[in-house]
């Protein structure tokens, strides 16, 4: 685990200090981007007419930047372009935490939460980039390996902007803590990393290509 999530140096906004645990609150620029590169999905959540929803979607960064994407036809997108404050997270589990007693079980995590307004891309460019920084996202050196979205799919597509300026981390790492009189239980405990990782990629039936060599290593893991 690199040393700068457990840093601190940005001031947070009232809306974004972390309360419950706050030894855990990270609020580093830095350390908040190391997390969105290496998640697949935000959740957004926003409210509609007095109606709470949160979706899962997919997403990308382009510096301090987050673009989200989906059908024109969504109604999240409908709704979220006409300026309706969100609220994204994202959240990395790396380990399950057992402890001597079940009340202090836990879990090692990263997760982000972000604050704003989304906006919609209008420009024809930025919004190529912003598809383009979501395909690199989840699979770097794909797009200019697969065909570019035609006019009729880029219409048929909405991508949104929200600035990366009001956010927060929360982080835990470690062992397991139990109360004192616990430690003597005959339980065993300790930590079960866990991480994403990828299996061998699979041919489609009618690919004839070989398999190119981003996809030989493919990993979620981003070098520092």
């Amino acid at each position: 685990m690199s040393s700068n999530l457990n840093s601190s140096n940005l001031a947070p906004t009232p809306r974004t200090r972390v309360v419950r645990e706050p030894q855990r609150a990270v609020y580093d620029r830095d350390a908040v981007n190391q997390i969105l590169d290496e998640a697949f999905l935000c959740h957004v959540g926003f409210v509609v007419e007095g109606q709470p929803f949160v979706i899962p979607t997919s997403y990308g960064r382009d510096g301090d930047m987050l673009y989200i994407h989906g059908s024109a036809a969504s109604r999240m997108l409908r709704n979220l372009d006409r300026g309706i404050h969100v609220c994204i997270t994202v959240t990395l589990l790396d380990g399950l935490v057992l402890a001597r007693s079940i009340f202090n079980h836990s879990m090692n995590y990263r997760s982000v939460v972000i604050l704003g307004m989304a906006t919609l891309v209008d420009d024809p460019a930025e919004k190529l980039a912003a598809l383009r920084a979501l395909s690199e996202h989840i699979l770097p050196q794909r797009w200019d390996d697969s065909r570019f979205p035609n006019e009729k799919e880029l219409k048929a597509t909405s991508v949104l902007r929200l600035p990366i300026t009001e956010f927060s981390a929360k982080v835990r790492v470690g062992p397991p803590v139990d109360d004192e009189e616990d430690y003597s239980f005959p339980a065993w405990a300790g930590v079960i990393p866990l991480e994403m990782t990828a299996d061998a990629a699979i041919p489609d039936d009618l690919c004839k290509q070989e398999l190119p060599a981003y996809l030989k290593n493919y990993s979620r893991k981003k070098k520092s």
